[in-house]
């Protein structure tokens, strides 16, 4: 069986990160198109770059929870993969081997000349002035508002070879993402665990649970 996760802000809520907008529009007390944006940065990169150093040093202090870990176990027993919307790397830091990012990295930086160089941020702060070995300035290794998502061709790949489809912490609201859903075959089972009202979708089973709770209890089952 070919299991795919496909995880959202929820589970990385669970660890204490706020990785997405709060319902008044704001991420971490800032206005989206202040931070997260080409045009942001262009503006102020000063701000931008101190605001991922922010973020960058939450991510750090974070710990893998129950729902990160019950995954990474998984991998022991049967064939998985990680598609995750989170920047952080708490999939990783559980164990979890096979982890594709759609929105970058928080931990690595790429050059603003050729997106193609990506490198470790060395420490937690990255500062106007440091630079790829082409010599220009160092970004957030983070796809941003009104950019293109390059992982999603693969991301789309991954999920139409999976048997079971397990959807974590996501409303399925972010797009172009919300859409690889449908990328899953007629064949595969599609399991949604998020605590949220979500709307009746065909083929979708909703577990109506936190991840810390649903993904270890779906965990056991697959294993028993």
């Amino acid at each position: 069986m070919r299991i795919i996760f496909f995880t959202g802000a929820g589970i990385s809520a669970e660890s204490g990160l706020r990785t997405f907008r709060a319902s008044d529009g704001l991420w971490e007390e800032h206005r989206i198109e202040d931070v997260a944006t080409p045009e942001a940065f262009a503006k102020d990169p000063a701000r931008v770059l101190r605001f991922y150093d922010e973020r960058r040093a939450q991510v750090i202090e974070a710990v893998p929870n129950e729902a990160h870990l019950a995954i990474a176990e998984l991998h022991q027993h049967a064939s998985v993969a990680v598609i995750t919307q989170n920047v952080d790397d708490l999939h990783e830091r559980a164990g979890s081997k096979d982890v594709l990012h759609l929105h970058g990295e928080i931990l690595k930086c790429r050059s603003t000349k050729d997106p193609r160089l990506v490198q470790p941020v060395k420490g937690i702060s990255l500062k106007l002035g440091d630079q790829c070995p082409l010599g220009s300035q160092l970004r957030p290794h983070i796809v941003w508002f009104g950019e293109e998502v390059p992982q999603l061709q693969e991301a789309a790949r991954l999920i139409a070879g999976a048997d079971l489809l397990v959807i974590v912490g996501t409303s399925l609201q972010v797009w172009p993402a919300a859409g690889l859903a449908h990328e899953a075959p007629a064949h595969a089972k599609i399991v949604l665990i998020d605590p949220g009202d979500m709307p009746a979708i065909a083929r979708v089973i909703h577990w109506k649970e936190n991840a810390t709770t649903g993904v270890p209890k779906l965990a056991k089952q697959l294993i028993g």
